[in-house]
């Protein structure tokens, strides 16, 4: 049947199970657009207020539902907007395609009205992009996109399209997608018995789950891997989720801003399992002092992570959900009563440090939320010491509740990761933690937000300040808070009234719940403007570079 290149879009999409899509319209998709036009009773399209908002939905999307997250750009400016959104994506392994719109083949490099290279610059943050210059490679390059984003280890792929492509017909035949099948060509039986044999040797264990759990659908297995090996168990940033909170074995947060029981765990153990962790510079801070007394084992699905950052005693390159099958079909269980005692008195020594009394501490408006919405919401954060207050206080339980940047540390990540988390789960209850710096971003996305009606309740920790670097100016230059003192004027209650939602204030410790309570009553977005202390700072942290256990726990 014939088709156009823009209807060969929207029916690929269909092939692939895509229902929603994220996006802002522009000369050279202003076919495409048109086509989903006719398609908009099967595709559902997101119109965002910025192409930035609109990749950061399709990734939150990805990451709260499993599917792979769509976008939409137009070239030149549109194109370049996608760019953070997909070095966020590219950092965390979250699969997105992104499908922008370029001049026709004629106008193709004569520096045309909003002509960009996208291919070119997306090269070094994408899985892997593509250039369609005829409309008869357009289906087969689709496909194999959505292939490459899911499969092995996911990551954003971008196809930009001519526009002369988007007009042009052809034959168009649907297919059925090529499954996605879990990567274990290079998982070997002989690898396998090496770390059943290295688990049963050890005396003190000690697993890190790291956002490949999540990714592989994998945290039965590791339940089931973690009471095997009797061993404690901490969780990176990207991890959380993957492993109960409130589970004994569960020593919290590692790395600069990890509890004090998972440092020292981690330093003591003899042998550290790391499971779909890429041991960022955040995790070991410094290599030559990480897991010192321990033999590390790497399981990853990505070859060239093994090394990389640290050196490894033994590695099974594979998926996790398989490699960890494998693992508990061949391990009996172990007991290490003694280990596991020592660090759960640790745990008891250095619970996670409180917020102050009698006042709107961070800790207690995360734990509030908690209690309020319980353990099947999404929680998304933006970038700053409140991400950091959740990942330590807020007890996720569940694989895909928690939406962060972990790798790009993007500020104004989470207003458009919360909505494509909301889109994708209509059902659930999202709430997003941000700070006054971040949320004013990409602030933009309110329009978003509330043209679909998303009851998203959106606290701003509100200090007035950039926390996280005031922190560091703080400890490491004598105070001197070079720009990092905001004291807008904002009136954030104003502020979402005029774009349509709801503004609460929270002021004073006793407002935290009643405010909470009633912002979760509304069907419209609410904005709560949390007013917190500036001086108020993300504890334990450990400086750049230095052991994971030299942690500083005061900077008074």
């Amino acid at each position: 049947m014939k088709k156009t290149g823009a209807q060969i879009v929207a029916e690929c999409l269909l092939e692939q199970g895509v229902d929603t899509a994220f996006g802002y319209p522009g000369g050279n998709v202003i076919n495409l657009y048109d086509a989903l036009f006719e398609y908009s009773d099967r595709i559902k399209h997101i119109l965002t207020a910025h192409e930035q908002g609109a990749a950061h939905a399709a990734d939150g999307y990805a990451r709260t539902t499993g599917k792979t997250g769509v976008v939409f750009a137009t070239s030149g400016p549109g194109a370049t907007n996608l760019v953070t959104g997909l070095a966020n994506a590219f950092m965390d392994s979250i699969p997105v395609v992104a499908i922008t719109g370029n001049v026709t083949s004629s106008q193709l490099g004569r520096d045309t009205f909003q002509e960009i290279d996208i291919f070119g610059v997306t090269m070094p943050v994408t899985k892997h992009n593509f250039i369609v210059k005829n409309v008869k490679d357009l289906a087969k390059v689709l496909r194999k996109a959505f292939y490459i984003a899911a499969s092995g280890r996911p990551g954003p792929v971008l196809v930009d399209i001519l526009k002369d492509v988007f007009i042009a017909t052809t034959d168009f035949e649907t297919e059925k997608p090529k499954t996605i099948e879990p990567y274990t060509e290079k998982v070997r039986e002989e690898d396998i018995d090496e770390c059943v044999s290295m688990i049963e040797m050890s005396k003190r264990p000690m697993i890190m789950a790291g956002g490949g759990i999540i990714l592989s659908n994998a945290s039965k297995e590791l339940y089931e891997f973690v009471k095997k090996v009797d061993s404690p168990v901490t969780q990176t940033i990207m991890g959380l989720g993957s492993f109960p909170a409130d589970d004994p074995y569960y020593t919290g947060l590692t790395g600069m801003h990890g509890s004090k029981a998972s440092a020292l765990a981690v330093n003591n153990c003899d042998l550290l399992i790391a499971i779909g962790a890429r041991f960022s510079d955040r995790v070991i801070s410094s290599a030559a002092h990480f897991a010192k007394r321990a033999k590390i084992v790497h399981i990853d699905v990505d070859a060239a992570e093994i090394n990389k950052n640290i050196k490894t005693h033994h590695s099974i390159v594979g998926d996790a959900k398989y490699v960890l099958e494998k693992l508990n079909s061949k391990l009996s269980p172990r007991k290490h009563t003694e280990w596991v005692n020592e660090v759960l008195e640790w745990k008891k020594q250095y619970p996670h440090i409180e917020g102050a009394e009698n006042v709107v501490s961070p800790q207690y408006v995360i734990e509030t939320v908690h209690d309020l919405v319980g353990d099947d919401a999404i929680i998304a954060t933006d970038v700053g010491q409140h991400q950091i207050w959740t990942a330590q206080c807020y007890p996720f339980k569940k694989p895909r509740t928690f939406v962060t940047s972990g790798g790009l540390g993007t500020m104004g990540f989470g207003l458009g990761a919360a909505i494509g988390s909301q889109i994708g789960n209509p059902d659930k209850r999202v709430v997003l933690f941000t700070g006054d710096g971040s949320f004013h971003m990409n602030l933009n996305e309110l329009v978003t937000a509330n043209m679909n009606g998303l009851p998203i309740v959106i606290i701003v920790m509100n200090n007035h300040v950039l926390g996280m670097v005031r922190q560091w100016q703080k400890l490491f230059f004598d105070k001197r808070f070079s720009q990092t003192t905001l004291d807008r004027k904002t009136d954030y209650v104003k502020l979402s009234e005029a774009f349509g939602g709801v503004g609460y204030v929270i002021d004073k410790k006793e407002d935290v719940k009643p405010v909470l309570k009633k912002a979760l009553e509304c069907k419209v977005p609410v904005v709560i403007d949390c007013r917190i202390d500036r001086d108020v700072n993300v504890l334990p942290m450990v400086p750049s570079g230095r052991p994971i256990d030299e942690q500083v726990t005061s900077l008074d």
